[in-house]
This record gives C-alpha cells, sequence and structure tokens, in this order.
C-alpha cells in the first residue's frame, strides 16, 4: 500500500489552513506551524549589533554566551533518559538515532529530528532485513502516515536484544485501544 499525498477533505469553515497545502516545507511531527508574522521582540539582527557597539552600548559582551550555556544545560537535560526507572529503548548509529521511553518516541536522522508523545502513535513497527544490519523501527500515526528510521548494528546479534527492549518500552508505555 503506499502513502497518499496530501487530503481529499477539505478544512471545515473557520478551521485554520496549516499542512503542506499551505506550506510545503511543512511536515507533521517533524517541524511546527509557519510563523505568521515577525514580532519585534526577535533576536536582533548582525546590523542591529553593529549599530549598538557604535553606539557603545552598556551590555558586556559575555552576556550572550551566558544565555547559550543555560540553553545547552537545559537542552542536555532534555535528552538524558528518564530517571524515574522504567524500561528505555536507544539505539544509534553513525547516523541515526532511535529513543523510546515515557515520554515517547524520538527519531534523529542526521539534522533533523522528530518527536512523538505516546497519544500520537498508532502502532510502532520494527523490522529487521533479511541480509545485512539494518534494524527499521517505524513510527505509525492515526493520520495514516508512518515514519520509517534505519539503524545498522554492530552485528546481527544485536537485533535480538532490541527487540526485546523495544517490546518492553512498547508493553509499559503504549496503550492500544
Amino acid at each position: 500500500m503506499e502513502q497518499r499525498i496530501g487530503s481529499n477533505s477539505q478544512p471545515l469553515k473557520g478551521e485554520p489552513v496549516t499542512g503542506a497545502g499551505f506550506d510545503p516545507a511543512f511536515i507533521p511531527g517533524l517541524t511546527g506551524p509557519a510563523a505568521q508574522g515577525k514580532t519585534e521582540d526577535a533576536e536582533p539582527t548582525a546590523e542591529a549589533a553593529d549599530s549598538a557597539e557604535a553606539e557603545g552600548s552598556s551590555e558586556p559582551d559575555d552576556a550572550v554566551p551566558e544565555a547559550e550555556a543555560v540553553v545547552s544545560e537545559e537542552e542536555s537535560a532534555e535528552e538524558e533518559p528518564a530517571e524515574e526507572g522504567g524500561p528505555v529503548f536507544e539505539a544509534a548509529d553513525r547516523r541515526a538515532r532511535i529513543v523510546a521511553d515515557r515520554r515517547g518516541v524520538r527519531l534523529v536522522l542526521d539534522a533533523e529530528e522528530c518527536e512523538f508523545t505516546w497519544p500520537e502513535i498508532a502502532a510502532v513497527e520494527t523490522e529487521t532485513a533479511r541480509f545485512g544490519k539494518r534494524f527499521t523501527v517505524t513510527v505509525h500515526t492515526p493520520d495514516r502516515r508512518w515514519y520509517p528510521i534505519e539503524i545498522e548494528a554492530a552485528s546481527r546479534a544485536q537485533f535480538a536484544e532490541w527487540d526485546a527492549s523495544m517490546d518492553a518500552v512498547l508493553d509499559a508505555y503504549f496503550e492500544s485501544e
């Protein structure tokens, strides 16, 4: 069965138009809707920074690195697995990474990342290659879209371990209705 692109249904009156029909760069689960307009509270551009320097800004130069340090600490706290216990599935290779825990499933490929919470997931499918060392995890959403990602294992013996670990996570957190 092939995945359909687009929708046959039209949006209801008063419903905002989102998705690929409105924004071609929109990918559900991967990117959010495009910003409607830019605000003046956005980060200043290089021209604004140069003009502030020329006027003799009283703001110290080391203020920006401190803000970046705070953000990186918050990001590292989010990336750590849950310390509350419970099963966690994590697999990675040189390009891709899969993490499934109490928060949901996160897929990372190169610089792209998407996160699915458990209510957003209709099914999770695992598959091993008949030949080779590729382990595929596919996240299916209720709107009939799927997001596959492949991880290359060090050896085929790792497949059984990954399958058991993923089953434990799905048994603990995924509720099929």
